[in-house]
């Protein structure tokens, strides 16, 4: 991981696992090849100048190819507005995605969508808009739109371990942000993820056992691992399940194959 052919893993990795600061000059070297090599750079070189990609009639279709699929992939590689095509893009898919009930939706839906919203302010404050009003009103929708019995529910599914969006985009805003109904409201989403061991929600669903990525909108345990970790309830007790099976699924020479892309 510490391997320079991917300079967002490399960059990551030395702030992330090993720790060291943001102003040491590894992590600077690193953090400046991010959008000139490797997958970042992959990625920015198929973008349209006026910040799309595939197409600009729709941020959505083709599904997981057109701006707003790539622009989630983007977020996980450590890239900002500095750049000017990311402000470019993340302008026109806040233009576009805006909706007056406070949260985001694709072009043809009036009213927000909760993975839609959680998946944009999860990516638009990794990017550095946690202070445009969009999104802090995003938000605030989130607290608004949460389900009774704790967490988030897609489409009134029910199945709110799926429902995960929301909370790892609370695991990246800057808690001085909170509000205390966004403190209550994470907090009841963690104790039903906790509840649940990560994983108990109905019959077995074995696609939540697999490892994917890109994420998208799609729910596993290392997704739900990776924001209950960040948002510190590592070590809680009803964790180890979770963590068990990442470990179980370690190769012997200390790393993990994908199951899904």
């Amino acid at each position: 991981m510490l391997e320079d052919d991917q300079p967002a893993v490399q960059y990551l990795t030395l702030k992330e696992l090993v720790g060291k600061a943001e102003d040491d000059p590894e992590v600077q070297d690193a953090k400046e090849l991010i959008p000139k090599k490797g997958w970042a750079a992959d990625v920015l070189a198929r973008q349209n100048p006026e910040g799309w990609w595939v197409g600009p009639e729709s941020l959505y279709q083709p599904k997981y190819l057109s701006t707003n699929w790539m622009l989630l992939v983007l977020s996980d590689l450590a890239l900002t507005m500095e750049d000017p095509r990311i402000e470019r893009a993340c302008d026109l898919w806040i233009r576009r995605y805006s909706r007056p009930d406070g949260g985001f939706a694709i072009e043809r839906d009036k009213k927000a969508h909760l993975c839609t919203t959680g998946n944009m302010a999860r990516a638009l404050v990794r990017f550095g808009y946690a202070d445009h009003p969009d999104v802090a009103r995003a938000f605030e929708w989130f607290v608004e739109h949460r389900d009774k019995n704790g967490g988030w529910s897609c489409f009134g599914s029910g199945r709110n371990l799926d429902s995960w969006e929301p909370m790892s985009a609370f695991a990246v805003y800057p808690k001085k942000k909170w509000t205390e109904a966004m403190k209550r409201a994470v907090e009841a989403g963690a104790e039903f993820y906790l509840q649940r061991e990560l994983h108990r929600q109905g019959e077995h669903y074995e696609p939540w056992y697999r490892f994917h990525y890109p994420t998208h909108y799609y729910y596993d345990l290392l997704v739900g691992l990776d924001f209950m970790t960040a948002l510190g309830y590592g070590e809680d007790p009803r964790m180890r399940h979770a963590i068990s099976h990442l470990k179980e699924k370690r190769r012997a020479d200390g790393r993990w194959n994908l199951d899904a892309i």
